[in-house]
């Protein structure tokens, strides 16, 4: 096994995926104070409100859920606070133009260590109306079905 390549989830978002087309994906790091990295270790880490927002050539991760470390003190961290995302600047300016495009954000998929790096996995999305979701499912139903008749002979 190759050791640059472990990689261990921590947190998936999984609602993106039904409420949102990711178009493109990017590979951020993440500043987190220690008690953070030892909360996030424990996979204490919830992404499902979390979003993007650019800010003065800045990324910065809101709304996503932390909980505070079970043996930190007082120096004990906020669980939700805006935690800034490291990112190029030439990302982050094609990332700009992007967003400013009617109807598309940027979401938190996954957070996950990389050679014991923090890093969090950020697409760019675009909003899936109802009967969107509802051909999914159907598709992911029918796909099931198939899987079973096979199985069955």
């Amino acid at each position: 096994m190759n050791k640059e390549k472990v990689e261990r989830d921590v947190a998936l978002n999984r609602r993106a995926y039904h409420d949102y087309f990711i178009d493109e994906k990017y590979e951020a790091g993440i500043m987190l104070t220690g008690t953070e990295v030892k909360s996030v270790r424990n996979g204490r880490a919830n992404l499902r409100d979390g979003f993007v927002r650019i800010d003065n050539g800045e990324a910065w991760l809101e709304n996503v859920h932390i909980s505070p470390y079970a043996q930190g003190n007082l120096m004990n961290h906020e669980p939700v606070r805006p935690r800034k995302l490291l990112l190029h600047r030439k990302e982050i300016s094609s990332l700009i133009g992007k967003v400013k495009q009617k109807g598309y954000t940027l979401i938190p998929l996954r957070l996950y260590f990389a050679r014991n790096r923090a890093k969090v996995e950020v697409g760019l999305a675009r909003g899936k109306r109802e009967y969107d979701k509802r051909e999914a499912i159907a598709d992911r139903e029918a796909k099931r079905e198939i899987a079973r008749a096979v199985r069955r002979g």
